[in-house]
């Protein structure tokens, strides 16, 4: 039954991946000129998460490899981008943007992580486990909006960014699973991926999309970047307040 109750959980909380389901009924140019923005509010998305959840987290739990684990995470995702370009793009003509499978691997990766603390959370006490519950549903809301934008301002079409998004989301599932059946033996595994998926999201945000943004000229433009980034940071700053323990 308990077991039952946190993949019922996890599902619910990678149904908000669907988020983006929202902009579809835009026309193309409002989208267009909207997803710009939303890759501003991801990079503020993804830095926050990073600064403000991520590490925090490894900090208060001790982990001794903290930096290590961050500069792996970093240094992977390099590999990995140069992979898929290497194997997805000729002549310099890609499908899509490299950084929209390296956004699905972080993201993956993370929800992965939060698979395994809602399970871990259910474990320990029911109460706790609802609580932790809405806690990462309310993280994932704006993650998942930002996360949509990256992948239509990448190349995907509407309907396969929301596909690979939920893909993307049901890695929580996997995590849960592995958690609940291994509960004793997950936390080296947690200690390593929270702080390599931290150096994953700053890689993501700080060599792949904040070079796009500068692709986009005019003061307007660079005034309203910069306000969709502070949100992004801002909204996961007051999640970080709202759901401290």
């Amino acid at each position: 039954m308990l077991m039952l109750i946190i993949l019922l959980a996890t599902f619910m909380v990678s149904l908000i991946s669907l988020i983006g389901i929202f902009f579809i009924g835009m026309k193309q140019d409002t989208l267009t000129k909207v997803i710009k923005y939303l890759v501003s509010f991801a990079v503020g998305g993804l830095l926050g998460g990073a600064f403000f959840h991520l590490l925090p987290e490894s900090m208060a739990s001790g982990e001794p490899s903290l930096f290590i684990y961050v500069l792996s995470g970093i240094m992977i995702f390099f590999l990995i981008e140069k992979l898929l370009h290497w194997r997805h793009c000729h002549k310099g003509q890609c499908d899509a943007h490299t950084f929209t499978y390296l956004n699905l691997i972080g993201d993956g990766i993370h929800n992965f992580i939060d698979g395994m603390i809602i399970a871990a959370s259910f474990v320990t006490d029911m109460r706790l486990g609802v609580i932790t519950t809405l806690a990462v549903a309310a993280h994932e809301i704006p993650q998942e909006i930002g996360d949509f934008g990256i992948l239509v301002y990448g190349g995907f079409s509407k309907s396969k960014a929301l596909l690979f998004n939920l893909l993307s989301a049901l890695t929580a599932m996997a995590g849960a699973v592995i958690a609940y059946f291994s509960f004793n033996q997950i936390v080296w595994l947690k200690g390593f991926l929270v702080p390599f998926t931290a150096g994953g999201f700053l890689y993501i945000a700080l060599v792949d999309l904040i070079p796009e943004l500068h692709k986009e000229a005019g003061k307007g433009n660079i005034a309203l970047q910069f306000i969709a980034m502070i949100g992004g940071l801002l909204l996961m700053w007051l999640l970080k307040i709202y759901f401290a323990e």
